[in-house]
């Protein structure tokens, strides 16, 4: 169920996994590789949002009922406070269910009970860096970049069957020569950027909204430091968090008539 009759409910529930049946989907449905085009929306109330990734995710999210940190404190926070607070009649319901440490293969464990369970209308993924960090001493590098895109796909072919209107919104990962990265940069500017470059691939096979972070933190760089918006050069600091929160409301902002509520990059 979408929707509940108040908002503290809606907060709540956000706190955990729905109950009810396994998702059961075909296998034929696994196998065609032609673009899957996503199916336009009936309404946009009563959406599900689902927010889902690694630590840039998680924002030390809470895994109680505590509805005051149930969203993190991280970008998937910001988009949701914004949204929630401006359309509270709209019946939104916000997830985040992103965990600190995840690759795409842990994504690819815990989706039918994380992600499909709780039937998101607009799923949003940000994942990679973890999935670098243990490449980086991969003796077969090209096989991790395989995996990495093979794992991907089936997670969207899942995603996408259960629900055609589903809108999947895909951020590139990023990375910057801060702190520890700065020596291994080399390493980790190169397979960062390949990873980028599967991910927009499937964003086009899928009809998925890149969102691509990196430009907006390379403008920002020309005013203040990268640790200043990236304070290590994978997590963002609070200021990077809403940089990137502006850029995915106006990214969905394509799909989601309401979010042109919302003046571009603000």
């Amino acid at each position: 169920m979408k929707k509940e009759n108040t908002s503290r409910r809606n907060f709540i529930k956000n706190g955990f996994v729905l109950g009810g049946a396994a998702v059961c989907v075909p296998e034929a449905l696994f196998s065609a590789d032609t673009t899957m085009q996503q199916a336009p929306l009936a309404t946009e109330k009563n959406l599900v949002f689902l927010f889902q990734g690694d630590s840039i995710t998680d924002g030390n999210r809470g895994r109680s009922m505590d509805p005051n940190h149930i969203m993190g404190h991280g970008y998937a926070f910001s988009i949701s406070s914004r949204i929630g607070a401006d359309f509270p009649d709209q019946g939104f319901t916000f997830y985040n269910r992103g965990i600190s440490g995840n690759k795409v293969s842990d994504l690819a464990g815990r989706w039918q009970e994380d992600t499909l369970a709780l039937k998101p209308d607009v799923l949003s993924i940000l994942v990679g860096i973890n999935d670098a960090s243990g490449a980086l001493n991969s003796p077969d590098k090209n096989s991790n970049l395989q995996q990495f895109e093979e794992t991907y796909r089936e997670l969207l072919k899942k995603s996408r069957a259960i629900n055609p209107k589903m809108i999947l919104v895909l951020g590139i990962p990023f990375v910057y020569p801060v702190g520890n990265i700065i020596n291994k940069w080399e390493f980790y500017n190169s397979d960062v950027a390949k990873r980028g470059a599967i991910i927009s691939k499937l964003a086009k096979e899928f009809d998925a909204i890149v969102v691509d972070y990196k430009p907006v933190f390379d403008q920002a760089i020309k005013k203040m430091p990268a640790d200043y918006w990236i304070w290590d050069g994978i997590h963002p600091t609070v200021f990077g968090h809403e940089l990137m929160a502006r850029l995915w409301i106006t990214k969905v902002s394509e799909r989601l008539k309401f979010l042109k509520f919302y003046p571009k990059g603000h």
